[in-house]
C-alpha cells in the first residue's frame, strides 16, 4: 500500500504543479492579449498621423511649387491639370 500512496501522492504534485502553470501561462497570455489590444491602438493613431502628415507634405509640395520653386514645377502642373479634367468633369455631369 505504501507505494501506491507515494505514486498517489506525486501524482497529485504533479497534478498541482500542472494547475499552477496552467493558470500562470492564462494570466500571461491575458496580458499579452492586453498589450496587443494597446499596440493595435498605438498602431491605428500613427497610421492615421502619418496620413495627416502625407497630406500635409503633398499640400506644402504644391504650395512651394506654385511659388516658383523649380523642383515640383511638373508635379503642380499635372495636378493642376488634374483637378482641372475633375471640374470639367463636375462639370459635363451637372449639364446633363
Amino acid at each position: 500500500m505504501s507505494v501506491i500512496t507515494e505514486i498517489i501522492d506525486t501524482l497529485e504534485n504533479k497534478i498541482e504543479k500542472l494547475f499552477i502553470k496552467i493558470n500562470s501561462l492564462e494570466k500571461k497570455s491575458q496580458d499579452l492579449k492586453i498589450e496587443l489590444t494597446k499596440s493595435e491602438t498605438i498602431i491605428q493613431t500613427q497610421s492615421r498621423e502619418i496620413d495627416a502628415l502625407k497630406s500635409q507634405y503633398e499640400t506644402l509640395k504644391i504650395a512651394s511649387a506654385l511659388q516658383g520653386s523649380e523642383e515640383n514645377k511638373r508635379e503642380t502642373k499635372l495636378k493642376i491639370n488634374s483637378l482641372i479634367r475633375e471640374i470639367d468633369y463636375c462639370i459635363a455631369q451637372l449639364s446633363d
